[in-house]
């Protein structure tokens, strides 16, 4: 990984346009190719990015990102303040905790829960940036990705929008859709998924495991 502190600023050109004047920032540069440019203000998330396939060419003040598709992330550098590159090694994955691990497994063995006639395909699906909790058939034979936390919320809605990113460019796969599902989920976090056309499922823990509710029914 590359990490660049520099006075920049940074020119989108594609489907749309977009401007981040001059300013100091922090850019990534990824072995996978990406690039994103940081403020020290927005927490994990990018100003701007530019997701893998693309490539970097760097002229004096001047770099340019482009992808397949044409569009450009086109940075002029006015300084560089810091400029050094990490060896970060193999990532060993996230761990889930034990009930997001359950919760998993539980959805795995009764993935009728999401729909009648759907199948699962596999758990821990490999993904060139991780595994995806579940990759399901629908009732139709459509291919759903699912992913599974116990409490949803945004950087869960932006860990599977990456993930059906790169599945749809599977024609084996493609289209796939996606389902976040968690025992809770913030309403950012919905509002996110639906915005981006996810689908959100809230998971019933002791449903899942077949336990009745202690409370009082009237029907």
């Amino acid at each position: 990984m590359r990490l660049v502190i520099a006075r920049c600023q940074v020119d989108y050109v594609g489907r749309l346009t977009a401007h981040l004047p001059m300013a100091q920032r922090l850019l990534l540069i990824k072995a996978d190719g990406s690039v994103s440019i940081h403020s020290d203000d927005r927490a994990f998330k990018p100003l701007n990015w530019m997701s893998p396939p693309c490539w970097l060419i760097e002229d004096p003040g001047t770099w340019v990102v482009q992808n397949k598709a044409g569009e450009k992330l086109v940075i002029t550098v006015e300084e560089v303040l810091h400029d050094s590159k990490h060896e970060l090694g193999p990532e060993p994955g996230l761990r889930k905790d034990g009930v997001e691990a359950h919760l998993q497994e539980l959805l795995a063995e009764h993935v009728t829960t999401l729909g009648e006639g759907w199948t699962l395909v596999r758990r821990e699906f490999p993904t060139a940036i991780g595994p995806v909790d579940l990759m399901c058939r629908d009732g139709k034979g459509a291919s759903v990705a699912v992913e599974i936390k116990r409490r949803g919320e945004i950087d869960g809605v932006e860990q599977l929008t990456r993930y059906l990113e790169l599945l749809n460019r599977d024609p084996l796969l493609a289209p796939v859709r996606g389902i976040f599902a968690a025992q809770i989920i913030k309403p950012q976090a919905r509002v996110l998924a639906e915005d981006r056309g996810i689908e959100c499922v809230t998971l019933d823990y002791d449903a899942l495991r077949g336990i009745e509710p202690d409370e009082f029914r009237l029907f």
